[in-house]
C-alpha cells in the first residue's frame, strides 16, 4: 500500500502556529517544525511556514546573544531554506544572513550538531550564484563539504549534499557512491519526517544519474 503524504493546509497552519509559539522552542522542536515546513506543507504555504519559523529562531538567537552554536546553525538553515522560496534580491539577502550565522557558529563550536554548519555552508557555496551576483564558490563548497564528512562520515546529510555537489559538477561516478551511502545512512531518532524527505531527494538524484 502506498503511503499518503500528509500536507498542512493554510487554515491548519494558522491554527498550529499560535499553539507552537506558547511553548519555549528547543532546537529539537525547531528541527521538527522545519521538517514540517519543508516536507509536509503545501507549496503555497511553505513560505509563510518558514517565515514564522525564522522569527522564532531569530528570537532565540537574540535572547542568547549569538552565543549558542546550535541556534545559530538552525538560524542559517531556516534562512537559507526560506531564501529558496523567496528568490531574487530578498533571497540573496537571506543567504548572506544565513552565511553570517553559520560562520558565527563555527567560531563558537566547529563540531556543533555533528558538523552541520560545514554542511550548510558548503551547500550555500555551491547553490548560490558566483560573483558578481552572489558569493558562490565551488572550491569553498568542496572544502566545507569535506570537513562535514570528516566530522560525520556516515550521516545522511553530509553524504547527500556532497553527492549532490558532485552531481552538479559532473562527477557522476563519485556522486553515485556518496548518494548510495546517504541512502543507507542510519535513521535519526525524532527526525523521521526529515529522513523520509531527504531520502526522496537522494532517490531523485540517483534517478538523474540513470538518465
Amino acid at each position: 500500500m502506498m503511503k499518503q503524504r500528509i500536507y498542512i493546509t493554510s487554515s491548519l497552519l494558522l491554527t498550529l502556529l499560535p499553539v507552537i509559539a506558547l511553548a519555549a522552542p528547543t532546537v529539537a522542536s525547531i528541527q521538527q517544525q522545519w521538517s514540517v515546513c519543508q516536507y509536509a506543507t503545501l507549496s503555497a504555504q511553505k513560505k509563510n511556514c518558514l517565515k514564522a519559523l525564522s522569527q522564532q529562531v531569530h528570537t532565540q538567537v537574540a535572547q542568547q546573544q549569538n552565543k549558542n552554536a546550535d541556534w545559530l546553525i538552525w538560524s542559517g538553515i531556516v534562512d537559507s531554506t526560506l531564501a529558496g522560496e523567496e528568490g531574487g534580491l530578498t533571497g540573496l539577502g537571506l543567504v548572506k544572513q544565513a552565511r553570517q550565522a553559520l560562520e558565527a557558529s563555527l567560531k563558537l563550536d566547529p563540531q556543533a550538531l555533528s558538523g552541520s554548519a560545514w554542511t550548510s555552508l558548503g551547500v550555500l557555496y555551491y547553490q548560490v550564484p558566483g560573483w558578481p551576483i552572489g558569493f558562490g564558490d565551488k572550491d569553498k563548497a568542496r572544502e566545507y563539504l569535506n570537513k562535514a564528512l570528516a566530522l560525520n562520515p556516515d550521516g545522511i546529510d553530509s553524504n547527500y549534499f556532497y553527492g549532490d555537489f558532485l552531481l552538479n559538477t559532473g562527477n557522476n561516478t563519485e556522486a553515485r557512491r556518496y548518494l548510495e551511502k546517504a541512502l543507507k545512512a542510519p535513521a535519526r531518532p525524532g527526525r523521521e519526517l526529515a529522513d523520509s524527505g531527504r531520502r526522496k531527494e537522494i532517490e531523485h538524484d540517483l534517478a538523474q544519474l540513470e538518465q
